[in-house]
């Protein structure tokens, strides 16, 4: 489905198109209530039909609307017209962090910076129970003044929020992944989601582990030549040693990537928080 500019979807104008996925497009559309420029995103249509897509749709609409973060991306509304399922977001100017690397590495003192605004927003999705299980730099977007957005909880799950904080209470449950099912991105999932185990935020952290060892030697941690030799990186392998790229780095932070990459769970660091602590 291709939307025309001046179109309506709800209330909003389109105005240009600015991207498109698998799972729909987005465009640059005009809120008319409170007189501002909002992305909005379109399932397509042969997903608005279907009732799985649709509510996978919803409950990352829900999802996002449960946290209110600097670090993650803001939606404003969501909605059903004529068929067409959309969700309004924040919009936003920069590009994603696989566009900002641009397959180099960041300067260690911002990848650093990067790495802290993750973790801060990681620990405000995890404190709501909702863990994303698709970290990758493709869903991390960078803003002109350096802002880090958490994108895309269409994977997202839902689970027990934090005891004893009547504020963490999430709108939406989504059902656990059935047993066997990888979700995910090749190079980024955790080891229990590369065998299909369920995934707790613990899968998260590992995924962050990766992202912050790409940002720093600008190669991927775990990257074969066929998927099947990826997964089993993934499962087996630890990446190259920082040092093998010739650059200087603070003392420990190769320490704090084994420790986010640990293949058990259990051996990793358990919050995001324990890892911004460890960065500091």
């Amino acid at each position: 489905m291709t939307l025309d500019p001046h179109a309506r979807v709800g209330a909003y104008e389109i105005l240009a198109p600015l991207g498109a996925g698998g799972m729909g497009e987005v465009y640059l559309a005009r809120d008319p209530k409170l007189d501002r420029n909002v992305a909005l995103k379109v399932l397509s249509g042969r997903l608005s039909g279907d009732p799985e897509s649709l509510g996978r749709f919803e409950r990352e609409a829900k999802a996002v609307a449960a946290l209110s973060h600097p670090n993650i991306l803001a939606i404003h509304d969501f909605g059903v017209d004529g068929g067409v399922a959309y969700a309004v977001t924040e919009l936003l100017e920069g590009e994603t962090l696989r566009e900002r690397m641009g397959g180099s590495p960041l300067p260690v003192r911002k990848a650093i910076d990067y790495a802290l605004q993750l973790a801060s927003g990681l620990a405000a999705a995890h404190g709501k129970g909702i863990v994303h299980r698709d970290l990758k730099p493709e869903n991390l977007f960078v803003t002109n003044d350096g802002r880090v957005k958490i994108l895309d909880f269409g994977l997202a799950r839902i689970t027990a929020p934090d005891a004893g904080d009547p504020s963490t209470q999430s709108p939406t449950a989504v059902p656990g992944t059935q047993p066997g099912t990888v979700m995910g991105t090749m190079g980024y999932m955790s080891p229990e989601q590369v065998k299909g185990r369920p995934a707790d935020h613990r899968s998260d952290l590992f995924a962050f582990g990766a992202i912050l060892y790409e940002m720093l030697s600008g190669a991927r941690a775990f990257k074969g030549d066929s998927a099947a030799e990826t997964m089993s990186a993934i499962l087996k392998e630890d990446p190259l040693d920082l040092a093998s790229t010739g650059r200087s780095f603070p003392p420990g932070i190769e320490r704090i990537i084994q420790h986010c990459l640990e293949k058990v769970p259990e051996e990793r660091f358990q919050s995001p928080r324990d890892i911004a602590f460890a960065l500091q």
